[in-house]
């Protein structure tokens, strides 16, 4: 596989395909975090999807390597994981001057919790008809790229903690798991 923007090749740890195939598309999405200077972090996000062919949009043609989307999202939030601002840009989209109308929408998750109940709180303000689908899409992938942000400033385990915090939130971490007892004995359940 190749990367046709920079021509580096991109390591592929599937199985190598069976049959042969062409590229049709590429949907890249790209999270940074930020830490501010004002206490507060940036979580920026970014989607772009390319065909490697020429694309007929009602709107017009696209060449082949064109962006048909290419959008970005920032979520500024405190450490309690608080949504205090958000901000999207959409810069490439199939229908230029609708497309990017539902933007401020987004102002909607002001005060929402990136850990609690976040998704569906997301899908229920900007699901449909009230947002952009790419823009929803890839606004509900920022909560886990805020857990990596903060995950070089703080230690795995805490003092004080009941248990650290990435316990019971994936299957290899689940409490009764054999990594669980290897790597957290005291937090160890047992098999279940």
């Amino acid at each position: 596989m190749q990367d046709r923007t920079n021509r580096l090749p991109i390591p592929m740890p599937l199985t190598p395909p069976t049959v042969s195939r062409q590229r049709l598309h590429v949907r890249r999405m790209e999270f940074e975090g930020f830490q501010r200077e004002d206490g507060l972090f940036d979580i920026e996000a970014r989607l772009s999807d390319v065909k490697d062919h020429d694309y007929t949009l009602m709107t017009g043609e696209r060449p082949a390597g064109d962006a048909i989307h290419d959008l970005w999202a920032r979520v500024t939030i405190d450490r309690s994981f608080d949504i205090r601002a958000v901000a999207t840009s959409t810069e490439r989209m199939p229908y230029p001057g609708a497309c990017q109308r539902i933007n401020p929408a987004y102002a909607r998750l002001v005060g929402t919790n990136l850990l609690r109940g976040f998704r569906v709180t997301l899908y229920e303000l900007m699901g449909g008809v009230q947002g952009c689908t790419h823009l929803t899409e890839l606004i509900a992938a920022i909560p886990t790229a805020a857990l990596q942000t903060f995950a070089g400033l703080r230690r795995e385990i805490e003092p004080g903690e009941d248990k650290p915090f990435q316990l019971d939130r994936c299957h290899a971490l689940e409490q009764s798991t054999e990594t669980v007892r290897e790597f957290y004995p005291a937090w160890y359940r047992g098999a279940a």
